[in-house]
């Protein structure tokens, strides 16, 4: 390699963002410079050049600095922030990993380029498989992975029952619909918009969807779909429409909470509370949060089931992609509005 020393843009953690959407105030991009030679690499590293970047709303929950019992540690001030990503190794000092191997990296620095162990890199990718890149952050990657567990594990789906997915056309909501589908479900979305609405019944299979803005009265909405109730609802935004949700559940309803989008971008003091879990008792309802990280040990069950399906075109998938590292903080932005579709990943310029 004639290149020795590159420069590398990375995004670090300049300052914290309590409420709302992080800018450029809290998100500052910088370069450094990187050496690319064998003998300024540990022994058990790697460096990785950057192909794609997951872009997960988990990640907001990491720049408040608050502990607030959501998902992992806050990122450290001054310090490169972290995402799931795909790159190709450009030197190695490990015996797992040779150059041009293309891998998976579940701690990636969002950096053009890193040096990292060996060892936390999750796996080989075969670029030659036909199965897309981008499908390792997505239908084989952890949005899959959640929906997966959120509905095969957790909601113990059976033909006939009545499938309720919020968030419906986001990374995780579109394979949780899909996948309750394939169990002989009656699955209905929601979801922010009319053009998502048509997605998801025309791409994902969906039974019915609705665009909760429209709704004014989303109690009203519910028993509009769900004249039978609801058996599972898989829980993507928490909020308002949870709480609607637990008046129209029916005995023993299965509730499993993947995350609570519409509230992470407020403290804790001002997020919306629940007023109706006593719903819960009277109607034996389980509710229950879950992390991915938990249920590693089914990974394997997950993945040989999703590529079957994968294989067998029963499952769709959609992306928002956006282009070079600088897109990155547009990218944070678009979780939390309308104008995404789908999973969204950056594409790095390789």
């Amino acid at each position: 390699m004639a290149t020795t020393v590159v420069e590398s843009k990375e995004w670090y953690m300049a300052a914290y963002a309590p409420e709302g959407v992080p800018t450029s105030d809290h998100l500052k991009l910088r370069s450094v410079t990187l050496s690319l030679a064998g003998d300024s690499i540990p022994d058990g590293h790697a460096i990785v050049q950057t192909l794609f970047i997951s872009v997960d709303p988990y990640q907001r929950t990491r720049m408040t600095g608050m502990q607030d019992g959501l998902y992992f540690s806050q990122f450290n001030l001054d310090e490169v922030i972290t995402a799931f990503s795909i790159g190709r190794v450009i030197r190695s000092k490990g015996n797992n990993y040779k150059e041009g191997d293309i891998v998976l990296n579940p701690f990636s620095p969002i950096a053009d380029y890193c040096v990292v162990p060996s060892e936390s890199l999750i796996r080989k990718i075969d670029p030659t498989s036909g199965v897309p890149l981008p499908d390792y952050l997505s239908s084989l990657g952890v949005p899959g992975f959640a929906a997966w567990v959120g509905i095969e594990v957790l909601g113990e789906p059976k033909a006939g029952s009545n499938v309720f997915v919020s968030a419906a056309a986001g990374a995780v909501g579109m394979y949780a619909g899909q996948l309750a589908k394939l169990k002989g479900c009656r699955v209905v979305g929601s979801t922010g918009s009319d053009e998502k609405v048509k997605l998801i019944k025309d791409d994902f299979g969906y039974d019915d969807a609705f665009n909760y803005k429209k709704e004014t009265d989303l109690d009203a909405a519910l028993s509009k779909y769900f004249p039978d109730g609801i058996d599972i609802y898989f829980d993507n935004v928490g909020g308002e429409m949870l709480e609607a949700v637990l008046n129209h559940v029916n005995k023993h309803a299965r509730i499993p909470i993947c995350g609570m989008i519409s509230q992470y971008k407020k403290k804790w003091t001002d997020r919306d509370g629940v007023r109706n879990l006593l719903n819960m008792v009277g109607k034996e309802i389980r509710m229950e949060g879950f992390l991915v990280g938990s249920y590693l040990d089914r990974f394997g069950d997950f993945a040989k089931e999703m590529e079957s399906y994968i294989k067998e075109g029963k499952i769709s998938s959609k992306y928002t992609i956006y282009h070079g590292i600088e897109s990155y903080l547009q990218s944070l932005g678009s979780l939390f509005t309308s104008t995404n579709i789908g999973k969204v990943v950056i594409e790095f310029k390789s």
